[in-house]
């Protein structure tokens, strides 16, 4: 992985993305992976250059604290293992949560999302009360439909649809990634439909507007339905 710099250029009321690679891409590994070297699908996302914030950090260490809770493995060994973890996903990036630091929002993200990932991973609980950055929050959500984990207790989910399907519609024949979704086992999927939506909310301090899934992911946790691809 490497960090570019891209340039929006409209030509001819379109909008395009160029972007200026530090190094020649592996053709080879493009190709093998897309078909084609010369036109491929990649992901990217707007890197947040503002320096790394305090609330960033609180929720690192507090999401240290759990799986050192979970594991006995004292917190400084863990905040070493995921540093050096980062060091090596990032190609050798160093990465710093002190006061001082130059690390960006994004290089900070980075580091969460390799965090949460373990966690899910692991089954490591989390704690109630975390007010997750907005971003962090939708990764969190995303992961929990991903591994139909719970978004409350952790226990094994099944996949709410915050956007009612009108009752005797097969939802085999309904397509999914245009819809809202959260990850809630059986006991409070039954308590946001008893309570609502809003006091739901107030109650576990979550968000209940849902996440749309793509469609592998969709496939992927097996949620049958007539995709606009298939």
């Amino acid at each position: 992985m490497q960090r570019s710099r891209t340039k929006l250029v409209e030509r001819n009321d379109k909008y395009y993305l160029v972007t200026a690679l530090a190094e020649k891409p592996n053709l080879d590994h493009i190709e093998t992976v897309s078909g084609n070297h010369d036109q491929f699908y990649m992901d990217w996302e707007l890197a947040d250059t503002r320096k790394a914030r305090p609330q960033q950090r609180r929720l690192f260490f507090a999401l240290i604290a759990d799986i050192a809770d979970w594991s006995i493995v004292p917190a400084d060994f863990l905040k070493t293992l995921f540093y050096l973890q980062y060091q090596i996903y990032t190609a050798g990036k160093q990465i710093s949560l002190s006061d001082v630091t130059e690390s960006s929002v994004s290089d900070v993200n980075q580091l969460l999302d390799l965090v949460i990932d373990f966690m899910f991973e692991w089954r490591v609980p989390f704690k109630k009360g975390y007010e997750l950055l907005p971003r962090e929050q939708e990764y969190y959500l995303f992961e929990c439909c991903r591994h139909r984990v719970c978004m409350i207790c952790s226990n094994h989910a099944d996949i709410h649809h915050v956007d009612v399907i009108g009752a005797g519609l097969n939802r085999t024949h309904v397509d999914h990634t245009k819809r809202h979704v959260m990850a809630l086992c059986r006991k409070h999927h039954s308590e946001i439909e008893q309570i609502g939506p809003k006091s739901f909310s107030e109650k576990y301090h979550v968000p209940v507007a849902g996440i749309k899934l793509n469609i592998e992911t969709l496939k992927r946790i097996g949620l049958q339905g007539k995709y606009s691809s298939d």
